[in-house]
């Protein structure tokens, strides 16, 4: 109560026309006010991503040897001793395995590091006014410069295994897109969610382990599929952590799409050309209708959850 004149305080502010600094906006404002954030984004994910490594002598090189350490681990236990990779022979198990573990890796870590966007700016969140969206955008744009360096040694690998340049590598562009969109809108459901539970940070490790393992990353789903039940075969197909990780092998890889071709043929029916990437059997549509609806689907979604928790995030 106001002591001289015995208003409330809601009253005085209604009277001389205050409002909440703090209130959410209306959408449109608040897209409007992130857009308009763009630089303060792509400043603070640089700047993110510059200070990971500054207390270790390789610096920015974990960036890369960290996944490719992971790699070497599964290619020894899956592909030289349980030769579990369920692959053809003319398949090269190596970069085939190098791809799924660092497109797997690009939306692990946004994912890990999305939940924990708004725990660990919470006194820049209580000092500044800005859209709370900002944050885990950052975040993913963090992994997207990673990813960008870790390509660049991708590349290498699948160039010095005798792979072919061919223009199905153009094709690579669309899905990482999508894959980005997936990831920004997982990482704002995570920033919801791991903002009001830090305990869901601790038994994120163990889902994302359990999503590694049912995504396709060290064995092959197109081989596995022809034994198990045709239900269980198309919910793991529309896992969108394996969904990313295929288009972007069939993308990269010649003898990895014969193999799928080969696969997805059945005898003694006429066999379709696939000279062309997207034709004949194994063209992997339906892959890339899911990877469109999960990328616009989870961004959609991501963002307007986010938003509707604004005025939360920060306090307590």
């Amino acid at each position: 109560m106001n002591g001289t004149s015995g208003e409330s305080l809601a009253e005085f502010a209604a009277q001389h026309g205050l409002t909440k600094s703090a209130a959410r906006p209306p959408l449109k404002k608040y897209l409007n006010d992130t857009w308009e954030r763009r630089n303060f984004i792509w400043a603070f994910a640089s700047a993110k991503n510059i200070s990971l490594y500054t207390d270790s002598r390789l610096g920015q090189v974990w960036q890369v040897l960290t996944p490719l350490l992971n790699a070497g681990v599964y290619y020894l236990i899956f592909g030289v001793l349980l030769h579990a990779s369920r692959l053809g022979a003319s398949v090269k198990f190596l970069p085939w395995l190098v791809t799924g573990v660092f497109l797997f890796g690009f939306t692990q870590r946004s994912v890990n590091s999305g939940a924990r966007a708004v725990g660990d700016n919470l006194s820049l969140i209580r000092a500044l006014h800005f859209p709370r969206s900002t944050l885990p955008l950052s975040y993913a744009i963090v992994e997207l410069q990673q990813l960008a360096l870790s390509l660049g040694v991708l590349v290498l690998i699948v160039l010095g295994f005798g792979e072919p340049i061919g223009w199905q590598w153009l094709l690579l562009v669309p899905v990482l897109l999508m894959q980005l969109m997936f990831n920004i809108g997982i990482s704002l459901v995570m920033a919801r969610i791991g903002a009001f539970n830090r305990d869901f940070t601790q038994l994120l490790p163990f889902v994302l382990r359990t999503w590694f393992y049912f995504s396709g990353v060290i064995y092959s789903v197109v081989g596995l599929k022809a034994k198990l039940p045709t239900a269980v075969g198309t919910l793991l197909e529309a896992n969108p952590g394996y969904v990313y990780v295929e288009l972007s092998r069939r993308a990269l890889l010649k003898d990895y799409r014969n193999y799928v071709h080969a696969a997805a043929h059945v005898p003694g029916t006429p066999v379709i050309p696939h000279h062309m990437y997207g034709l004949g059997e194994g063209s992997g549509l339906n892959l890339w209708l899911y990877a469109l609806a999960w990328g616009v689907g989870m961004l959609e979604v991501g963002f307007w959850w986010f938003y509707r928790a604004e005025e939360r995030y920060g306090r307590g």
